[in-house]
């Protein structure tokens, strides 16, 4: 593909809440700007973003894809996110390569919670934005509904500058305010010229587009206050300082079905949004961990990062790269200021989709690909060896929902680990541990639809067949009462024996692990024995007396005991030692523990009473309430980490998505003794299962 400077690039993400239509407006984007040559259709499974499997067999975007076109002379990146809550990460790996985002809301739907975190998402990254209202062809289309939800929710800054002139609830034509045009549209989105409609709420909207682009510049300002009219120059000048400065968001309206206004779009990103010049530099830490400006420019030392990474077991692995400098071609070998190591580059390849083609070299400002690249992954930077840079990586939503792996077939817990290491290289919001403790493989993501995918993937990819149950809870032991116990190991074999006698307290403390002590007197026990009755403690609280579980919170403390001068021995002593526990612990009143986690929720203020009702039935406890900005609050508390492995999908349903937390061990509590039976059980069943 032509090489085009950082002027004429526009990296853009589409964003927005599933549903709204982003890779069917992305579609007809490619189809409008002569990119493909047929409009491709989710339905049919034959589009150029969702072309993983699972993406067709899902009807539903779940990474992020990438295809350039060109549109008047300028290179225009597409980065189709998805837009289902489980599959975040896309968006935060999209909008992070970006230097434009479009929120895609549909004219049915209205502003629903996906718009808020993408909006939120590209606030927080700096990024500028639009909104484009899609599905105008559809019934129940409401553009002026959604227009006031849109202000109500994002305040002054919410611009329109293409809406649709309606009759008889459907589209009569579509109006350029900037132009002051109107157009209508055949069928594959050619536009004709329509005589422009003359209405208050157009002269209103107008207006409004006056004010917006006097807030961009003083002087601006004051001639719109001296009631004179602005230039069209003076308009497109500050419409784009505007957006560039993020006081501004353009809404647009169409449909990608029918490609209505879908050249308006292009035109718009194309004039509006800021070129990769303008915006694709960035600040760095330089080896000296100092923060540097990196401007894009292409006679500059090399600076890259990768923002997405494909593991695939067939074709290899595949590095999306951003150039903020300089240019990255085959032959070089930068550094990966991570590993510190130089890195070997594959070939350099522009991604069209699934399609890859040769590009030979990437300029500043240019989004491609790298193909097996060795110990690069996600967020890490290609540098000039002479000028090492950090740049921010890419921010995951961390893992709520963790499940446990039942293999189908015995044997394949190996390929499990193994697919699950690739998978994570591709999703780092993907989570992998080996628990030793609970011997389990565990798995965690963002929702249940996340998992799912991450099975049917292990299964694809890897041919390691599982399902996904239920995690078991690591539970601990400890005691209530103090006791005094002998333990004596007396053995005789016909030549030396074995001998160890051992008088042991043992009683609750506040520490976790085991606390030993002695005050033998007059050597009763030799100093030299004190090592291997502690190692003998030490071995014997793995293994509680109640259900299996270690022992915490537990002191002892030997005062006393006996000795052979012949038979007496380390191990001798090692085994009195278990001896004492095995007899002592029963007569202490043993008590089984429960882990407890601290919540933290932000959760809309109208869902709030849901959340401490949910935590309560969940033998849970508020502690207390802090407000947020747009009106959400955080609710804090704490509850048994048994009772909250599937809370995501609780809250993601009560608050529509709209809701996060993030839930971390505090400390152990003693178990309800109603509830001891089933730990036995299910602890009993878990020996049997080894």
């Amino acid at each position: 593909m032509k090489q085009y400077p950082a002027e004429s690039i526009r990296n853009v993400a589409f964003a927005g809440h599933a549903g709204s239509g982003k890779t069917s407006l992305g579609e007809a984007l490619l189809f409008r700007a002569g990119e493909t040559d047929r409009l491709g259709k989710i339905a049919e499974g034959n589009t150029t973003f969702d072309f993983d499997p699972e993406e067709i067999k899902r009807q539903n975007s779940v990474s992020s894809a990438v295809c350039p076109f060109i549109w008047d002379n300028v290179k225009v990146n597409l980065i189709d996110t998805p837009g289902l809550f489980d599959f975040a990460g896309g968006m935060c790996e999209g909008v992070r390569a970006a230097e434009g985002v479009v929120i895609v809301l549909s004219a049915k739907s209205g502003v629903q919670v996906g718009a808020y975190k993408a909006n939120d998402l590209a606030s927080q990254m700096g990024k500028s934005r639009m909104f484009f209202v899609n599905q105008m062809d559809a019934e129940n289309a409401d553009f002026y509904k959604v227009l006031g939800e849109l202000k109500e929710a994002f305040g002054a800054s919410v611009c329109p500058i293409v809406v649709p002139v309606m009759k008889d609830e459907k589209v009569e034509c579509y109006v350029d305010l900037i132009e002051k045009k109107a157009y209508t549209y055949s069928g594959k989105g050619e536009r004709k010229e329509a005589p422009m409609p003359e209405s208050i709420e157009l002269e209103e909207l107008s207006t409004a587009i006056s004010e917006a682009v006097a807030e961009t510049d003083e002087t601006l300002m004051e001639k719109f206050f001296e009631g004179e009219a602005f230039t069209k120059e003076e308009i497109i000048k500050g419409l784009r300082k505007g957006v560039k400065d993020g006081i501004v968001i353009p809404v647009l309206c169409g449909s990608g079905v029918t490609l209505d206004g879908v050249d308006l779009l292009l035109d718009c990103v194309v004039n509006n949004l800021p070129s990769a010049a303008d915006s694709a530099g960035e600040t760095a830490k330089d080896a000296g961990d100092k923060e540097v400006e990196v401007p894009c420019a292409a006679d500059a030392p090399l600076a890259a990062y990768i923002f997405k990474t494909v593991a695939d077991p067939f074709v290899g692995k595949l590095s999306y790269v951003k150039v903020v400098a300089g240019k990255l071609s085959g032959e070089l070998q930068p550094l990966n200021t991570r590993t510190g190591q130089p890195e070997r580059l594959g070939k350099i390849i522009c991604v069209k989709g699934k399609k890859q083609e040769e590009a030979g070299v990437l300029t500043a400002g240019d989004i491609g690909a790298i193909t097996k690249l060795g110990d690069t992954v996600t967020g890490d930077c290609l540098c000039d060896p002479k000028r090492p840079l950090t740049f921010s990586g890419v921010k995951f939503p961390h893992a709520t929902l963790s499940m446990a792996v039942k293999v189908k077939n015995k044997g394949d817990e190996g390929k499990v680990a193994g697919g699950m290491q690739r998978l994570m290289e591709e999703d780092p919001s993907l989570s992998f541990e080996q628990n030793s403790e609970t011997r389990q493989q565990l798995i965690a993501g963002l929702g249940e639809q996340h998992l799912d995918m991450a099975t049917s993937k292990l299964k694809a990819k890897f041919g390691v067949d599982i399902e996904l149950i239920a995690p078991r809870v690591p539970y601990r032991e400890t005691i209530r009462k103090k006791i005094s116990i002998q333990g004596k190991h007396k053995k005789q074999t016909g030549g030396s024996g074995q001998f160890g006698d051992v008088h042991i307290e043992f009683e609750p403390y506040d520490g976790k692990e085991l606390l030993f002590e002695t005050r033998v007197v007059g050597g009763s026990v030799p100093k030299n024995f004190f090592p291997a009755v502690e190692k003998g403690l030490q071995d014997a609280v793995r293994k509680g007396v109640i259900a299996g579980y270690p022992v915490v919170g537990l002191k002892a403390t030997l005062y006393d005991g006996s000795y052979h001068a012949v038979d007496s021995s380390e191990m001798a002593f090692k085994l009195a030692a278990g001896v004492a526990y095995r007899e002592g612990m029963p007569k202490a009143s043993p008590v089984l523990l429960e882990p407890i986690g601290n919540l933290k929720a932000q959760v809309p203020d109208s869902n709030t009473g849901d959340i401490m009702g949910e935590l309560n039935k969940r033998r849970g406890r508020v502690l207390g309430m802090n407000p947020l900005e747009n009106g959400m609050q955080e609710v804090e508390g704490e509850a048994p980490m048994s009772e909250m492995h599937d809370f995501t999908t609780f809250l993601r349903s009560t608050t529509q998505g709209r809701g996060s937390f993030i839930f971390t061990f505090e400390r152990y509590e003693q178990l309800p003794q109603m509830l001891e039976d089933a730990v036995k059980e299910d602890a009993k069943k878990m020996n049997e299962e080894d």
